[in-house]
């Protein structure tokens, strides 16, 4: 497959992550010519400031890993990372409220949504695929396209699985075809990147970009 660089976020969510840490994922991401770089929130100002007039997409999570916070926190975190410079937010689902059948996930997206587009940014939802069964998440997919998401996404990549096959085929086929699917969680090879990008993923989230280019 050509041109599968721009397929990749480069990412590096690790607790112990450091400034040079930063430094190497965004080098790594020029070198390769990548989409993008995810990062954690705390550092999005450096990277966005080392990232300069780069055309390098800058990335951060909202909610993670576990998605329970409070929406008015989550809403606070996302005004913080778009101040700070980050072009796109990947929201962790509330799925303690979804697994309760609540309307408050929906709600949520659809705010953390209106807030991302004012600032003309892109909401990608994770709904934690490794948690929810083939319902769950055909349910969790409709509401995120409902609420307005931009992208849904596999993983946070902390759960004991992350992106498969089978679950991308299922959300493309339920999602409507302005709604983007990011797959990420355990992605290694180029050979599972494309099979991913075959089943229908637009996004591909890897710590492991670079490896996956030079294969």
């Amino acid at each position: 497959m050509r041109n599968i660089q721009k397929y990749i976020e480069h990412t590096n969510l690790k607790t112990t992550i450091t400034s040079v840490d930063i430094e190497l994922l965004l080098k790594e991401a020029q070198e390769n010519n990548l989409f993008g770089i995810c990062v954690p929130p705390f550092w999005v100002k450096k990277a966005k400031r080392d990232i300069g007039k780069s055309d390098i997409q800058l990335i951060t999570v909202i909610g993670f890993p576990l998605g329970y916070q409070m929406s008015q926190a989550k809403e606070a975190e996302a005004i913080q990372a778009i101040k700070d410079g980050a072009d796109e937010l990947d929201m962790v689902l509330n799925i303690s409220a979804f697994k309760s059948e609540m309307m408050w996930p929906k709600i949520e997206i659809a705010k953390l949504g209106k807030l991302a587009h004012e600032y003309g940014k892109i909401l990608k939802v994770i709904i934690e695929t490794a948690y929810l069964s083939d319902q769950e998440i055909e349910t969790a997919c409709k509401i995120c396209a409902d609420a307005g998401a931009d992208f849904v996404k596999t993983s946070t990549g902390f759960a004991p699985e992350g992106a498969k096959v089978e679950h991308i085929k299922l959300m493309r086929s339920v999602l409507p075809d302005h709604v983007g699917i990011k797959a990420s969680g355990g992605i290694k090879t180029f050979n599972q990147a494309v099979q991913l990008i075959e089943a229908g993923a637009d996004r591909i989230g890897t710590s492991s970009g670079p490896k996956i280019c030079q294969q």
